[in-house]
C-alpha cells in the first residue's frame, strides 16, 4: 500500500488525469499561457475541471456565473459543456489576468459563449439580477468574501440551480475554530452558512492530489 504523502497524491491524480481526462491542446495551451504571464498556479486541477464540466452537462445548465476567472482554464471546461446557445459569465477582477483569459477562450474556439466581466466581484454581482438566472454558479475567488458570493448565488440563481465552492479544504485547517487565517475563517463562514441558510442543500467533499489537502462543496438552491 502507497504511503498517504504529497508526492503520492500527486501520482494519483496523475494517474487519475491520464485515465479519465487524457489531453486537450487548448486546456493545456491555457496553462501555458497563464504561466508564461506569471499567474499563480491556483486554477483548479484536470480532475476538477472535468467535475466542473460534467456537472455543467449532468445539471443541463444554459447559464453560468464563475466568480474568479485567473487564466481562464476552469472557464474552457465549462463553456466547452454548456453548448450552443449556452452562456458563461465570468467575473475578474485584475485587467490584465482577464486579458489572459480573453485570449485563451478566443484560442480554444468558445469565445462566443463567454462573457468576461472585469471588476471586484461585490461590484458586479448586483449588476446581473436585472438579467436571466444562473443554472450553474462556480465560486473560486477570494475566500474572505464567499458568503457574499454565496448570498449573490442564490439570488441570482433559482430552485435547482447548482453552486460549487471551490477549495474548502485548506489543508485540514477548517476544523480550527480560533485560526487567524483569513481564508480559513473566510470559508468557515461559507460552508457554516451553507448548513444553516434555508436556500441551500449542500455537501463536501475533502481532496488531496496536485492541488494538497483541499476539497469543495456542492449545493442546490431549493
Amino acid at each position: 500500500m502507497a504511503d498517504p504523502t504529497p508526492e503520492n497524491w500527486r501520482a494519483a491524480d496523475d494517474y487519475l488525469a491520464e485515465t479519465l481526462v487524457g489531453h486537450d491542446p487548448a486546456l493545456e495551451a491555457a496553462l501555458t499561457a497563464q504561466q508564461a504571464a506569471g499567474l499563480p498556479a491556483i486554477e483548479v486541477a484536470p480532475v476538477s475541471g472535468k467535475l466542473l464540466h460534467l456537472l455543467v452537462r449532468i445539471s443541463g445548465a444554459r447559464r453560468i456565473l464563475e466568480i474568479g476567472t485567473l487564466g481562464g482554464y476552469s472557464t474552457i471546461w465549462m463553456a466547452k459543456a454548456v453548448g450552443y446557445g449556452g452562456r458563461v459569465v465570468t467575473i475578474e477582477a485584475e485587467p490584465a489576468n482577464a486579458a489572459v483569459a480573453q485570449a485563451s477562450i478566443e484560442a480554444a474556439g468558445v469565445s462566443g459563449s463567454v462573457e468576461i466581466r472585469i471588476g471586484r466581484a461585490e461590484d458586479v454581482l448586483p449588476a446581473l439580477a436585472a438579467e436571466d438566472p444562473f443554472d450553474l454558479v462556480f465560486i473560486d475567488a477570494d475566500k474572505e468574501s464567499n458568503t457574499l458570493y454565496l448570498d449573490w448565488a442564490a439570488r441570482l440563481g433559482h430552485p435547482g440551480t447548482v453552486v460549487v465552492l471551490d477549495n474548502i479544504g485548506r489543508s485540514g485547517d477548517i476544523v480550527d475554530a480560533d485560526s487567524p487565517d483569513s481564508m480559513v475563517r473566510g470559508t468557515r463562514a461559507a460552508l457554516e452558512m451553507l448548513g444553516r441558510d434555508p436556500r441551500f442543500e449542500a455537501t463536501a467533499l475533502q481532496t488531496v492530489g496536485i492541488k494538497g489537502w483541499d476539497g469543495v462543496a456542492i449545493a442546490v438552491v431549493a
